[in-house]
């Protein structure tokens, strides 16, 4: 697992100018996140989708409009050409949450889940419909993923994947190096054999810099309707102390300036309690969305055009940018220049 160090989100980015240029495609693009980690690196994006309409207004904000919303109504046929598929496909059929709660449903999770779970097979589809299948992918999941239904959703991934010709290598990385938060996320890297033969994507050795902390994204002065009503504070004190007693690990995350953060989830808006900031006064406070987009290493000119519930629930769902910008400077030294080299 790495646990890489520390890239500030204002700090200087990496210089793409030396670099050339690539072309991606954004499938299940969110907020952007993974994008602006490739474009970090070079990318030009050329092609992107996304459903829900509020992350699609943030991306807007952003980006410009997503060319496709329904990933079904896309033609592999139809894109412009692109040398790598990039995706953070849909993750709650994988993620501990997610099963957890399906589960107790009675719903079911997975490749049996109908309407996200077999989303990842129209990568496959668009992969088998293009012209000339693109010479790399990268997917991000959670880290579930690797375990769920005792591995065998990551061997039909992997094996879906060998069969369209790739050579596969995945890495769960932790994001707690770069930004101040627990984030362990499932990344895949596919290089098809066509273009390099046997190899596979080597991760990078994890740059060698100071941890950051909470206290690096707090608003010196936050707006105080995100201190916790009594009322909330209380039912959270009273939910933790039953389940210790009961021998459980369940309750709330106090982080002061010097703490790293468990991880942010989409439902921070409902209480926040997987993060609640230690205020001078007798209630804690939620993140406001600005600091959710510090701790996920989103810049301070990414705009957020949504509601507090809205951001809470994009940035929960999203990517630690700087960990892609990170992936994809090695990608492109590494692989993608020679693919442009042999193009040129």
């Amino acid at each position: 697992m790495i646990a890489p160090a520390d890239v500030h989100p204002e700090a200087p980015q990496p210089d793409s100018s030396t670099r050339p240029a690539f072309r991606f495609i954004d499938l299940f693009a969110g907020i952007g996140g993974i994008r602006m980690g490739l474009q970090t690196a070079g990318g030009e994006c050329v092609y992107s989708v996304e459903i829900d309409r509020f992350a699609r207004q943030t991306y807007e904000a952003n980006f410009g409009a997503s060319e496709g919303q329904d990933i079904h109504d896309v033609r592999g046929s139809d894109l412009p050409p692109y040398d790598v598929l990039a995706a953070g496909f849909p993750c709650q059929p994988f993620s501990l949450a997610g099963v957890s709660k399906k589960l107790s449903l009675g719903r079911l999770h997975g490749f049996d889940d109908i309407k996200s779970g077999n989303l990842f097979f129209e990568i496959t589809r668009l992969i088998e419909e293009a012209p000339s299948p693109p010479p790399v992918l990268f997917l991000e999941n959670v880290k579930n993923l690797l375990s769920h239904d005792h591995g065998n959703t990551f061997r039909v991934i992997s094996e879906a994947l060998e069969d369209l010709g790739y050579n596969l290598n995945h890495r769960v990385i932790d994001g707690q190096g770069w930004v101040p938060q627990h984030r362990e996320r499932t990344y895949i890297v596919g290089l098809h054999r066509d273009v390099f033969g046997e190899e596979r994507f080597e991760f990078p050795s994890p740059p060698d810099q100071p941890r950051r902390t909470i206290g690096s994204i707090l608003e010196p002065d936050s707006n105080p309707k995100y201190v916790l009503s009594q009322h909330l504070w209380d039912y959270l004190q009273a939910y933790a102390r039953k389940h210790r007693a009961a021998g459980n690990g369940f309750g709330f995350g106090l982080v002061g300036p010097d703490s790293v953060s468990r991880t942010l989830s989409a439902r921070y808006h409902k209480d926040g309690s997987e993060i609640l900031v230690a205020t001078d006064g007798p209630r804690p406070r939620r993140l406001t969305p600005r600091e959710c987009a510090r701790l996920m290493g989103f810049p301070e000119t990414f705009t957020i055009p949504v509601s507090d519930t809205q951001a809470y629930r994009q940035f929960g769902n999203s990517v630690v940018m700087p960990v892609v910008a990170y992936l994809a400077g090695h990608l492109t030294e590494r692989y993608i220049s020679r693919i442009l080299a042999k193009a040129a």
